[in-house]
């Protein structure tokens, strides 16, 4: 049976999601990629326990977390059965629906009968009587953003979840399902977007300031770029990249002449601060204390220790950041 590490919390820094009283650790594990049907599940247990064992308490998956839909959570699921499952509530666990999961016009979208049904399986599909955090994983145009919202809202009056969280959410739909929220006394926390030094969207967008202004967390997901912000590509593409296993949403000609000169010059600022460049990838993003989490994803379980080195350096001088927004700012 797993016997937790007592000194996990000793090293792990928590952040206070926007005004709620609940902490998230500055680092979470997303179970997106290598937690699925196509994963290696000795792999996936060392991954969460090794997460655990150093003090990242949240583990966020998606009710099509895949590619087999479902097989995430169901691994995810039987994880909790090998050990995990004894330190429930020294846990945070988040999932979503919102993107297609099942045939037919229920299994897709904002509406109350898809939210409701989906949470249901997601959580027989964890052994779960309910989740801390459940996403709306996309805003659905088909669907009044009141019925979302009453229905994110039922969700947490049934207990099945205690906080409700919206993904890929803009500034303005954000502050539209707010107002809903703020009318019904729903524990909305969360907003998490895609953030990283090669997507700065939310900085544009408003996202980050409003988050801060509305009283709302902000985790950053692919903060390194599919893992671009590492030194997987310097030589070309390898073999057992996910360029190659599952070029779905990392794309070959993403990895060209200019990403790689950014990244070398990015490489070396890296090195002048004792980080490797996924280290420095994720310390930038928690850089001004705005945002709650970076939401990391793992093949190996030494990617999660190597992640975690991170947070011996957050800091970054006017001249680092100077030279970080002049690298990224070239065409």
């Amino acid at each position: 049976m797993y016997e937790a590490n007592k000194e996990r919390y000793s090293e792990m820094k928590y952040n206070r999601c926007g005004k709620s009283g609940l902490l998230l650790p500055a680092i979470s594990l997303g179970l997106w990629h290598n937690f699925g049907s196509n994963g290696n599940f000795d792999n996936m247990l060392s991954m969460c326990f090794t997460a655990f064992d150093n003090g990242i308490t949240h583990f966020d998956l998606a009710n099509n977390y895949g590619p087999i839909y479902g097989a995430a959570e169901e691994n995810f699921g039987n994880i909790l059965k090998k050990g995990l499952g004894r330190y429930r509530d020294e846990l945070i666990i988040s999932t979503k629906a919102g993107y297609d999961m099942w045939p037919g016009p229920y299994g897709d979208g904002g509406s109350k009968k898809y939210l409701v049904a989906s949470l249901n399986q997601s959580l027989k599909r964890m052994g779960l009587e309910y989740v801390d955090i459940f996403y709306h994983h996309r805003p659905d145009s088909e669907t009044p953003i009141e019925e979302t919202a009453q229905a994110l809202d039922g969700i947490v009056r049934s207990g099945k979840a205690l906080y409700i969280g919206i993904s890929n959410y803009d500034k303005e739909q954000m502050e539209t399902i707010i107002k809903y929220f703020r009318e019904m006394k729903t524990p909305f926390i969360i907003n998490q977007r895609k953030y990283s030094m090669f997507d700065r969207t939310i900085e544009y967008d408003g996202i980050k300031r409003d988050a801060i202004l509305q009283g709302i967390g902000v985790i950053a997901f692919c903060p390194l770029a599919q893992g671009l912000l590492t030194n997987r590509y310097l030589n070309g593409i390898p073999t057992d990249s996910r360029i190659r296993k599952d070029g779905r949403f990392l794309k070959e000609d993403v990895v060209n002449t200019q990403t790689i000169d950014k990244i070398n010059k990015l490489t070396t600022i890296a090195n002048e601060r004792g980080q490797s460049l996924a280290q420095m990838a994720l310390s930038w993003i928690l850089r001004d204390g705005d945002i709650t989490s970076v939401l990391i994803g793992a093949s190996k379980s030494t990617q999660i220790l190597d992640n975690i080195g991170m947070l011996s350096n957050l800091k970054f001088s006017e001249e680092e950041r100077k030279k970080i927004d002049s690298i990224l700012t070239l065409s």
